[in-house]
This record gives C-alpha cells, structure tokens and sequence, in this order.
C-alpha cells in the first residue's frame, strides 16, 4: 500500500553546475541514488499547485508563518487520466516539515479537489490524508493554479535512511493549461547553469556533510519553488501588487485549520 508520511526538516541551497559535480563527486559509498536515478539520469517531477482565487495559500507562505501549508498533485512521469499520482499536503510548523500524501487515479485526484467529496474508498489510499484534505477544501475553495515541473537527482544516505540529498535542476512553470494531459513546458525559473540542492534530515547533519559544506562555503538559503514563481509572476504580471500585505482574516483561518487538522 503506498502511504507515505515524511516528518523531517528542510534546507534549501543555490548552486552551480561545478559545485553539483563537487558534492556528488565527494558522496563515495556514503550516498546512494534514488531507484529513480539507477540509470545514472535525472527523472522527472511534475506538480499541480492548488490555492484559491486569489493565491491566499502562497501569499501566506511568503508571509514566514509559524503554521504553513500547501496542496498539491505530484507525478513522477507523465501521467493519463487513469494513471496513479499522489495527492499531497504539505505543512510546515516551526521549521518542521510534514509531508502527507495518498495515491489516486488522476481522474480521481481531479473529482475530488474540485468537489471536496472523497473518492470511493480503495485498498491503496490514506484515508486520513484525504480526510484532511477534504477538510481544507470544505472552508477553502481550491483550483489549479499553479504547473511547475523539474528534473530530479537524488541520493539517499547508504547507512541512514533519514538523510536525503536531492538536485532539482530545470525548473519550468505555467499559470496556462495548469493541468498534467496539457504537456510539460512552462517557463524557465532559475538562470542558466543554476540548481536548488535540497538537504531533508530526520535530527542533525552528519559531521562528514557538515565538513563538505563549509569545505565548499556552501550555506543555506531561504527558497521556496512555488514563492519564487508567486514572487516573478507578481513582478511580470501585476507589478502594482508586487509589494502585498497579508491578510488578518488569512492568519485567523490558518490557526483554525492547524488545530482542526
């Protein structure tokens, strides 16, 4: 049954094609590629980001709450109508990183996130996600808002299964056609040669990563695909609302759901 749950915490690094082949380079028999990744190639992350009408989630997320979430539909490959995908929701409580997600026929994924009625119950489903989700949908209204895709290598840690290091490289979005059957392309979002390195642990580093760090002067920095986008499409499209103000009635519902949840 693929229930996935991921309690960990998160930091985010801008980097170079030369520092990437450095890291990788140094990993030895400490890391190992992710199955995805056994062909020695990048595979291939595609995303359906939901929020309301007027992007109240991501306009919350950028406001650096205590309590923060964000709802999506994950493919790894290009999925039809009656392919698998993950439903997933994602919050972040002071630093920390929770991950939950369901598996649902695509179809499936799209009546439910535009209803809030939950799908007929299936062996391989996380009931308790969806039930969550189900939950934000009925005081939120949710839609499509947002297609970001990227290319992915990622290592987990050889002899800790908590540590993972992923390289996300050709970052692409769309605010058109936000939806899987429409194709992957979107406009690039980072500049040419540049890769969000993302390092997930369940505690602390290891002292070896810690050293291959700071070897390479290499230091966390605040990013968040989806606010990056939020933040260009702000610039491109509505330069008068380049510069906005979180709302308080935005807050009061984001207490509400994190004690309902």
């Amino acid at each position: 049954m693929k229930i996935e749950t991921f309690n960990r915490f998160e930091n985010k690094y801008l980097i170079d094609e030369n520092t990437f082949s450095k890291l990788t380079n140094s990993f030895g028999e400490r890391m190992i590629l992710d199955a995805h990744n056994r062909n020695g190639k990048s595979y291939t992350i595609r995303n359906l980001y939901y929020d309301t009408e007027d992007d109240q989630l991501i306009r919350h997320s950028l406001s650096k709450p205590f309590y923060k979430e964000k709802l999506r539909v994950r493919s790894y490959g290009k999925p039809s109508l009656e392919d698998e995908v993950f439903v997933e929701i994602k919050k972040k409580v002071s630093g920390l990183v929770n991950k939950r997600r369901s598996a649902l026929v695509l179809k499936d994924a799209y009546d439910f996130l535009e209803s809030g009625i939950l799908p007929e119950e299936k062996p391989n489903q996380n009931r308790q996600v969806l039930k969550e989700i189900a939950f934000v949908l009925q005081y939120h209204p949710l839609k499509p808002k947002l297609y970001l895709a990227y290319d992915r290598v990622a290592y987990f840690g050889k002899d800790d299964n908590d540590l993972r290091i992923s390289f996300d490289l050709e970052i692409r979005s769309r605010r058109k056609a936000v939806a899987f059957e429409a194709g992957d392309f979107g406009t690039k979002l980072l500049k040419d040669g540049q890769i969000v390195m993302e390092i997930k642990v369940g505690k602390s580093y290891p002292l070896w990563l810690v050293d291959l760090l700071s070897q390479n002067k290499i230091y966390p920095t605040s990013y968040s695909k989806y606010g990056a986008e939020y933040k260009e499409y702000l610039k491109n499209e509505h330069p008068a609302n380049a510069l906005f103000k979180f709302k308080d009635q935005d807050l009061a519902f984001y207490e509400f759901a994190s004690m309902a949840i």
